[in-house]
């Protein structure tokens, strides 16, 4: 799982909103699956290079989400969730598509024409 968590600190986004999303986006998209024990907060920490009060701070904000489960003396685990709560994976893209559309706009490019870029780059 570690593999697939990156941040970056010059982006304006918080490293641990950055980090809560991925989190969020690996148990919809099915990468973690329900009960999956998440490494410790000092092991993400140390693959980040990030402070571990950042990474805890993600995983507080998720166990507060209902995303992720804490219980005393355990690994932190993914939360049992109902099957349609993690079907909307599509919703947690809204934002970039709908800045990607407004992009788009000012630089004169049509639906159709976004459509073949689009189509483009999901072959690579």
């Amino acid at each position: 799982m570690l593999e697939q968590l990156n941040v970056n600190p010059s982006s304006g986004e918080p490293i641990y909103r950055q980090l809560s999303e991925q989190i969020v986006r690996l148990i919809v998209g099915g990468q973690l699956q329900s009960d999956q024990v998440l490494p410790s907060v000092r092991q993400m920490a140390e693959h980040l290079t990030v402070n571990p009060m950042t990474v805890s701070r993600a995983v507080q904000q998720l166990v507060e989400q209902g995303w992720l489960e804490r219980r005393r003396g355990q690994p932190t685990r993914v939360a049992q969730r109902e099957q349609n709560e993690t079907n909307n994976s599509g919703q947690l893209i809204f934002p970039q598509v709908d800045a990607l559309i407004k992009q788009a706009q000012q630089l004169g490019i049509d639906l159709e024409g976004l459509q073949t870029l689009l189509g483009e780059r999901w072959q690579k």
